[in-house]
């Protein structure tokens, strides 16, 4: 048996808000963006630069209130999602230079370098860079 995880969901408050966060400030790839008549909904899916087959996000628009109360805060405060780069001090200080958000400073840690950022609605990131020997065995 194979299987991978393709797409990791992320409730946000607007399409347009959210594409434009991803591809401008972060430099992800809007990879599609198809409207679902059925569904009154879009198929909004973003990339980060160089993602080889890994996940991908998808960007799902809060429908009702009880998903609107969701949006910035999926994972109850804490670390949500790891953008992992192959050079982190070039990432943070293009990711400084666009105004996000860092709400713990870089650090190094036995299994490499990473800050913690915010994305435009508050939901929390690890960016990090893996030393070789650290690297979790998915993504070696």
């Amino acid at each position: 048996m194979q299987q991978r995880i393709a797409h990791v969901a992320l409730v946000v408050s607007d399409y347009d808000e959210a594409i434009a966060f991803y591809t401008r400030k972060l430099h992800f790839t809007l990879v599609d963006d198809t409207y679902q008549p059925a569904q009154n909904k879009r198929w909004v899916v973003v990339a980060p630069p160089g993602n080889k087959g890994g996940a991908t996000l998808l960007l799902a628009r809060a429908s009702n209130r009880e998903q609107a109360q969701f949006v910035g805060n999926q994972s109850g405060g804490r670390v949500f999602l790891f953008l992992e780069t192959d050079d982190f001090w070039r990432d943070y200080d293009e990711m400084c230079a666009a105004g996000i958000k860092f709400v713990r400073p870089p650090s190094e840690q036995p299994y490499g370098i990473v800050a913690v950022w915010e994305d435009l609605y508050g939901n929390r990131w690890d960016l990090v860079q893996y030393r070789d020997a650290s690297r979790p065995a998915a993504s070696a």
